[in-house]
């Protein structure tokens, strides 16, 4: 199988509602997200890749167009804009365009990533 992946950057602003007035994530901040698309194959195009990575320029100008400095809350319709959702909203994205998307990651800080992967990769051969 192979794996190729490509990362995305952009800031915007959310908040978590539905948590404790005392939990930071209910007031109204902001993160620097990096995502991280991951694409699977068992067979390489003619070129020798997974997809060419220019390809994926597609979303690169789907977040600075609609996301980027932006409140996530409203764009995306949702009081409760999560990296987990995020990860699931841009996986489903990208996977109506490149079928070999097999996984999408939302990191909000350096630290902590949220991953949405299906359980069983629709790509794959059944064992």
């Amino acid at each position: 199988m192979f794996r190729i992946t490509k990362e995305f950057h952009f800031s915007a602003s959310h908040q978590i509602l539905g948590l404790g007035e005392d939990h930071p994530c209910a007031r109204l901040h902001g993160h620097n997200y990096v995502v991280e698309v991951e694409l699977m194959s068992e067979e390489l195009n003619g070129i020798g890749f997974v997809r060419d990575y220019r390809e994926l320029s597609e979303f690169k100008r789907f977040i600075d167009d609609t996301l980027d400095h932006r409140h996530l809350n409203d764009v995306l319709g949702d009081d409760c804009v999560t990296a987990e959702t995020m990860a699931r909203y841009f996986y489903n994205w990208c996977r109506q365009r490149w079928p070999e998307t097999s996984a999408v990651r939302v990191k909000e800080t350096p630290k902590t990533c949220a991953e949405f992967r299906p359980l069983v990769y629709p790509g794959a051969r059944a064992a």
